[in-house]
């Protein structure tokens, strides 16, 4: 597999998992809707590593990265859940375009990976600045959409601690191991977790919901999490983050065709500000290099 292709497979599952999320939980609950999510995931997964006549492994490095993987997948995918009740589902992928940030800030410090240089920092500023921008607009959409925003960035500390957690173990294993052994270790804390907290299998499963969940499964669950672990075993953790760059715009432009979602000017404004925010902090210093070299 490319890295390219790896990259562009990621993007389009990205940038449609927002509305996803936000179809899968109608009529059913959002715990339901993550928990049969992740729940098919694995089945997939496994039948996968027996076609393909894979072993897994278990040894204490192993173990670990299932572990790591398998909380980040299950904090992070819980809070992005929840909140895609109180926001826009175009909004939820504009505030994980902050991924790079923390990643690559995580990744300073844990993979001594070079971070902070004038352009990286001005990059923060302006990712800063952008979810100003976006948290001026959130009255307009309802009470609960700065709880929903909130929701988002705390899937973002996750999911970038858990990224660069993974980076930092380097366990070479295949990405279907590491997909399945992580869905091992998070599918029972999400059954666990929609038992104690709803409980209620649904009386009706909206054709809609179903296809959510069912696509979230196969697409997002299991190809994206290959794709996603493929991609960290073959570039560093900060460049993986970089796919937050394109899918806050395509998952903004899918809301708003294919859900009648309305974000406002504002919003619209300020995920300019952070994209920009985030291609400083991405190509800044490399931009400074070429003209350092051309003079």
């Amino acid at each position: 597999m490319s890295v390219p292709a790896a990259f562009l497979g990621v993007i389009l599952i990205w940038a449609t998992t927002p509305l996803g999320i936000k179809w899968s939980g109608e009529g059913v609950g959002f715990l339901f809707g993550v928990a049969g999510r992740m729940a098919i995931g694995l089945v997939a997964c496994l039948l996968l590593v027996a076609l393909l006549s894979r072993r897994m492994r278990w040894h204490r490095r192993a173990r670990q990265t299932y572990l790591v993987a398998g909380i980040g997948i299950w904090a992070a995918m819980s809070s992005v859940y929840w909140a895609a009740q109180h926001i826009p589902s175009g909004l939820i992928s504009v505030v994980f375009g902050l991924t790079p940030v923390v990643t690559g800030a995580l990744a300073a410090v844990w993979l001594r990976e070079h971070a902070f240089t004038p352009f990286r920092v001005g990059g923060m500023l302006l990712g800063a600045c952008g979810l100003v921008v976006i948290f001026g607009q959130l009255p307009a959409l309802g009470v609960h959409a700065v709880v929903g925003v909130s929701g988002v960035l705390l899937a973002v500390i996750v999911h970038s601690l858990s990224a660069v957690w993974v980076k930092r173990l380097d366990v070479p294993m295949h990405p279907l191991e590491t997909t399945t052994g992580s869905l091992i270790v998070a599918v029972p804390l999400f059954l666990v977790t929609w038992a104690v907290l709803d409980g209620q299998w649904p009386a009706v499963l909206p054709r809609r919901a179903l296809g959510a969940i069912v696509y979230l499964a196969l697409f997002g669950s299991v190809l994206g999490f290959v794709l996603y672990f493929y991609l960290l075993r073959h570039s560093q953790a900060s460049r993986v983050a970089l796919i937050t760059l394109v899918t806050p715009v395509l998952a903004l432009l899918l809301g708003q065709f294919l859900n009648h979602e309305a974000v406002g000017t504002r919003v619209w404004f300020g995920t300019v500000v952070i994209l920009l925010g985030l291609a400083s902090y991405q190509w800044g210093d490399q931009w400074r290099m070429q003209r350092l070299r051309a003079d």
